[in-house]
């Protein structure tokens, strides 16, 4: 998205999203799970499970939560088995949409996704049809009342490729092999953090607005809102909508 209002927004919905911790919860608690089966439940050594395990700490998650899904997903604990599916498609206006999905029943979660596209006029894509316009990427955005060259020095410092001023705040971008440094850096020096995530950040964006707009948000919260999916990338640009 666009607009300069972009991250003071992601704050503002902070409190929405409390209503909804539930569903945050069990969206964490399955990335747990599915890191810990592939990469072990050693978390310093496993980056996707301390990404994870920083995400349940992040949303105040108690700890014999998280803790129980590693089990679950080392087979310490009898637990699902959860299957991982990349969704692909375009949606209103043309925007590209990569979704990320968890789910214990890909015959229940593609019809549901499907449906949701169809109810928009639109269609999912065959594999690989919108992948290749993203890119994994490390983001971390930092508060803008940090002074700049303060975030310069400790980002750069500690291998980012990048610090910009996007929507009223810094924005770090780092490698998927150095975000953990960088995070780490980050945190060290107490700098106050907005949201801190691997992204995938897309090449090219596709300008939305009116009806197609209205009809492309409302597509995205269908599918963020679904138990399965545990994340939305998009290459719309818009103006954030007024409340």
């Amino acid at each position: 998205m666009s607009g300069h209002s972009k991250w003071s927004t992601i704050k503002h919905k902070k409190g929405a999203a409390d209503a909804k911790r539930g569903k945050v919860f069990t969206k964490i608690l399955k990335e747990i799970t599915v890191a810990a089966r592939l990469g072990g439940g050693d978390i310093p050594t496993n980056p996707r499970l301390r990404l994870a395990v920083d995400q349940a700490k992040g949303s105040n998650m108690p700890k014999d939560n998280w803790e129980r899904a590693i089990k679950k997903g080392t087979g310490e604990l009898d637990g699902v088995t959860y299957e991982e599916i990349l969704y692909e498609g375009y949606g209103p206006g043309g925007a590209a949409i990569l979704i990320e999905a968890v789910t214990d029943n890909k015959n229940r979660t593609t019809p549901e996704i499907r449906s949701y596209f169809t109810k928009f006029g639109s269609e999912l894509g065959a594999q690989g049809s919108v992948a290749y316009l993203f890119t994994k990427q490390g983001q971390i955005v930092v508060e803008p009342e940090v002074p700049e060259d303060k975030v310069m020095e400790v980002a750069l410092e500690a291998g980012a490729d990048d610090v910009a001023d996007e929507g009223g705040a810094w924005v770090i971008k780092t490698s998927p092999e150095s975000y953990q440094a960088v995070k780490d850096a980050v945190d060290a020096a107490k700098l106050p953090i907005i949201e801190a995530k691997i992204i995938m950040a897309p090449s090219t964006s596709t300008a939305l607005e009116g009806h197609k707009l209205t009809s492309f948000l409302k597509l995205v919260d269908l599918l963020e809102d679904n138990d399965d999916v545990q994340n939305v990338w998009h290459n719309g640009d818009y103006d954030e909508p007024e409340d």
